[in-house]
């Protein structure tokens, strides 16, 4: 068992931008946009970052190229595991709550982008 710190003081939580340091630059930037402006929309880049760390094969192109209609565990060979991953991933740069129910709804690239966009905090688009 850890001790607690010396301070006493309890431990911070994780800055999200520490949570995609990996992720590429533009990647970044666009989370920083949404953070700064709650666009939602700034999220795309994100989730496809995220997805392809946790895709189980890595597809020959980028996910951006893919159409919307793509599914996620038929034609990108995502199983349950890599979809658990995911979704805690997001849970935690988000700070949303998943349930199992809503995200056996998404099948497809455009389901999650959809999906992000309603639980996300921030300016919806209109």
């Amino acid at each position: 068992m850890e001790s607690p710190p010396a301070s006493g003081a309890p431990s911070s939580p994780i800055d999200p931008l520490d949570r995609i340091r990996h992720f590429p630059e533009d990647v970044r930037a666009s989370f920083s946009r949404y953070l700064a402006t709650g666009d939602v929309a700034a999220l795309d880049p994100v989730i496809e970052a995220i997805l392809t760390d946790y895709i189980p094969t890595k597809p020959e192109q980028p996910l951006s190229t893919f159409p919307g209609s793509t599914l996620l565990m038929e034609e990108l060979g995502f199983d349950s595991l890599a979809i658990t991953e995911v979704v805690f991933f997001t849970e935690e740069l988000l700070g949303i709550t998943i349930a199992n129910e809503e995200i056996l709804k998404v099948r497809t690239l455009d389901d999650l982008r959809g999906f992000v966009h309603a639980k996300a905090p921030g300016r919806k688009a209109s």
